[in-house]
């Protein structure tokens, strides 16, 4: 049996080199502004837990405090022994499971230079399965485009015309405004004719 539970600070510690290993540099949140997070309520670190063995299938961070009612899928990621046994799956049902009262899911797919040219493609195709639309958006991470998905829960996919609030909005509950601004910047997008 898997379960979603909400370890603490020393499991963080414990992954944060998987994120390291699976998420480029200059997405990735320190240490130190996810401990923040964690300990004003802002990030939630979650964990997969295959109970039989004890042993770790998979994490997601999760930024859940904003004035919208929206969360953040930050990260997500299966342990190396556990790939190919169709564990994100499970992993991502479990998330949504946990936020299915919020108005929504938010991911965030950057587009910095990966060795899998088809990464992109391959991550819109796993997120549309869950349900998430893509939306118009005009955001950056650190100069380098950031593309928003959004799974609708209680609330609406489209989320274009505050997106450029509820994005800073998540961030700001944990990162200084320099580091903020520093690391993205989102403007309102324009509507499409």
């Amino acid at each position: 049996m898997l379960n979603l539970i909400a370890p603490g600070h020393r499991e963080l510690e414990r992954y944060y080199p998987l994120f390291e290993t699976e998420f480029d540099s200059e997405e990735l949140l320190s240490r130190l502004a996810i401990h923040k997070g964690m300990l004003n309520g802002s990030i939630e670190f979650l964990v997969l837990r295959e109970e039989e063995s004890g042993m770790d299938a998979g994490c997601a961070l999760v930024l859940t405090k904003n004035l919208y009612g929206y969360v953040d899928l930050k990260y997500l990621a299966v342990m190396p022994w556990f790939r190919g046994r169709g564990l994100v799956v499970e992993l991502m049902r479990a998330i949504h499971r946990r936020y299915a009262d919020s108005q929504g899911i938010i991911a965030e797919l950057t587009e910095f230079d990966d060795p899998d040219p088809d990464r992109l493609k391959k991550l819109r195709k796993f997120f549309a399965r869950f349900g998430y639309e893509e939306i118009p958006s005009d955001y950056t991470i650190r100069g380098v485009r950031a593309n928003l998905l959004v799974k609708p829960m209680q609330g609406r996919a489209d989320v274009a015309p505050i997106a450029h609030r509820v994005i800073p909005d998540f961030y700001s509950r944990f990162l200084s405004p320099a580091a903020l601004w520093s690391m993205m910047e989102i403007r309102k997008a324009e509507k499409k004719q």
